[in-house]
């Protein structure tokens, strides 16, 4: 991939464009287990707790649907519960293997770990609708 970038440089292509064209292809159905720490409760996490409570840890499933893709790009959507579908964007960074995305009240960070494999954290402030706080990491796992 070096020698790649050295070329684009001397060609004077921008090498941005080699790298969004170099992006994996993470379209499809992607789902595993994920650890939770939450104040309060939402849809995910449902409860009669408030964010002044004793936060809670639970363990769920969670499936991430990537439904498109143009180059470093990425878009679907996300649930533990399928009728509660929600909506992502995702970016993947310049390295290949890191991606940044932001759902209706929160944002992930995941680490490519493989062709088929993802490994993800999630966290949202209580300033979404549901006001609860959450912290979740967990691994993806393609086709699950």
């Amino acid at each position: 991939m070096r020698l790649v970038f050295a070329i684009a440089l001397a060609m004077g292509l921008p090498v941005t464009a080699i790298a969004q064209d170099a992006a994996p292809d993470l379209k499809g159905m992607w789902s595993g287990p994920f650890r939770t720490v939450i104040f309060g409760q939402n849809p995910h996490h449902p409860g009669s707790e408030t964010v002044t409570a004793t936060p809670r840890v639970r363990e769920i499933t969670f499936t991430l649907d990537f439904e498109g893709q143009d180059g470093n790009l990425i878009w679907g959507h996300s649930w533990s519960d399928p009728a509660g579908k929600e909506p992502f964007a995702a970016t993947i960074t310049a390295d290949g293997k890191t991606i940044v995305g932001a759902d209706t009240d929160g944002s992930f960070s995941m680490s490519i770990a493989g062709p088929d494999r993802i490994d993800l954290c999630y966290t949202h402030s209580g300033l979404g609708p549901s006001q609860s706080i959450v912290s979740s990491c967990g691994t993806l796992e393609r086709g699950q």
